[in-house]
């Protein structure tokens, strides 16, 4: 690993500092970047991403992903995990912590927000970060990608039955520009664009390639870097202001979020899958697509509820919860057999 891979904890931790000092220095500046808003996709954040996925989309061979079928477990397990344990146990996590443990701390109708907020955070699968997990574990860049695309396409179809399930809503207004603008902007543009780099880097040569990953690197760990900073900036004075309220929701979200990589992860185990689609499997489970679900709480309940501010929570937990499930998965390694030529592809 490199410089910047092996300290990546202590870069997040300062990017943290500097957003969240820098949004409430300097509000003008992050209402201004605020502005740049199309379908409620921030599209600086946007770019922040694109920049900190693409290195990774050029990885892909797509010769390889027509092999994926002979190794569908993790594929079934991702699905699993996703759409038939994670936005239950949120939900049911979100009812015993604000109507039993902390009923006394929070009125009824912020609780009920609240709940809301998580419940939206867990039918809602990464998209885009969790290239950057599958990446910092040395992950199958190829199964990654259909794991993540499947995701999306199921989400597409099953996104506002299931939040209307839970929520006890009758019609949840889903903000389809929103779901599909992110798609694009997260997946589809950096893959096409991926696609194009590798086939122009293999024409000149299988070195040229493996040259050009090796020196892309940096680029990603320093877009998730911008991608922090910017996002702690923008929620600055809430995360200030609110602090007890934070601490209140992020309690059970890091209990879903360890709960929740913990199963997929044993399960992975169980099934003696090669560490490269296990720890990428578990990843996606537990990391979120927070931009999707703080479109939709606002949307539902508006900007200063607590819906909206358990999604930004949600947010606030991820970077650091994920970045101590790579480390972990990473000793771990040991505990999987290795990855046969196929799986090995990346």
């Amino acid at each position: 690993m490199g410089l910047f891979e092996r300290f990546l904890s202590v870069w997040v931790g300062l990017a943290i500092i500097l957003g969240v000092t820098a949004g409430h220095l300097f509000p003008g500046l992050f209402e201004a970047v605020a502005a740049f808003t199309w379908a409620q996709v921030n599209l600086v954040v946007a770019v922040f991403i694109w920049a900190m996925i693409y290195p990774m989309m050029v990885q892909v061979d797509f010769a390889a992903l027509r092999d994926v079928r002979r190794e569908p477990r993790g594929l079934w397990l991702t699905l699993l995990i996703n759409w038939l344990v994670k936005p239950f146990t949120m939900a049911a996590l979100g009812w015993l912590f604000f109507r039993m443990f902390f009923a006394d701390w929070v009125a009824p109708e912020t609780a009920n927000e609240y709940i809301a907020g998580m419940i939206l955070l867990g039918v809602a699968p990464c998209t885009a970060m969790v290239f950057v997990w599958s990446h910092l574990t040395r992950g199958n860049a190829s199964y990654t990608l259909v794991q993540v695309s499947i995701n999306d396409l199921i989400m597409i179809f099953a996104f506002a039955p299931l939040a209307s399930l839970l929520l006890g809503l009758s019609d949840v207004t889903v903000p389809w520009d929103t779901l599909l603008l992110s798609v694009t902007l997260y997946v589809v543009l950096p893959l096409i664009a991926g696609v194009l780099t590798r086939r122009h880097l293999l024409a000149r040569g299988r070195d040229r390639l493996d040259r050009w990953l090796a020196h892309s690197k940096p680029t990603t760990i320093l877009g998730l870097l911008a991608t922090v900073a910017l996002l702690f900036g923008l929620q600055a004075d809430r995360i200030l202001e609110q602090p007890q309220a934070i601490g209140l929701i992020a309690i059970p979200l890091l209990i879903q979020s360890y709960g929740i990589f913990f199963i997929a992860y044993g399960l992975a185990r169980t099934l003696k899958l090669p560490h490269n689609i296990a720890a990428p499997a578990g990843l996606i489970g537990t990391s979120n697509f927070f931009e999707l679900a703080v479109a939709v709480a606002i949307s539902l309940f508006g900007l200063t509820s607590g819906a909206a501010l358990a999604t930004v929570v949600g947010v606030l937990v991820e970077v650091p919860v994920m970045l101590s499930l790579v480390a972990f998965a990473n000793r771990t390694r040991h505990w999987f057999p290795e990855p046969t030529p196929l799986e090995a592809t990346s």
